[in-house]
């Protein structure tokens, strides 16, 4: 069993920088690969970035490549994704989430924390 709560959301103006926290309770993170997802208004839930339980693997949407990172740190139990450049698209809730192996597919993962809203003002 493992929860996650995320942090760090708000308001930033566009080409603003955000830095979203998520930490996980459970014995066994280190064994998970977490991801993040996101969902706008009206839109449907997607992935944004994943990363493997080692940190050594790590995937992000097309649409973020190049300006968001996903690290994470096994001892403090917690996974960050590091955006920048953000612009107004990125607007939404943004989610971690708890599986074993890498899938951009939502209902894939086994546990969801309750989300974080990121706001970009243009």
């Amino acid at each position: 069993q493992v929860q996650l709560v995320e942090s760090g959301g708000g308001l930033v103006q566009a080409g603003g920088s955000l830095r979203l926290s998520c930490a996980a309770s459970g014995r066994t993170f280190s064994s998970y690969y977490m991801g993040w997802f996101r969902q706008a208004p009206g839109k449907e839930r997607e992935f944004v970035a994943g990363i493997s339980w080692t940190g050594g693997s790590t995937y992000y949407a097309d649409s973020v490549k190049g300006r968001f990172t996903i690290s994470r740190d096994n001892a403090k139990n917690t996974v960050y994704l590091q955006m920048i450049s953000l612009n107004s698209e990125d607007t939404a809730v943004y989610y971690c989430a708890a599986n074993f192996r890498h899938t951009v597919v939502p209902g894939h993962y086994d546990y969801w924390g309750k989300g974080t809203l990121v706001t970009v003002s243009s």
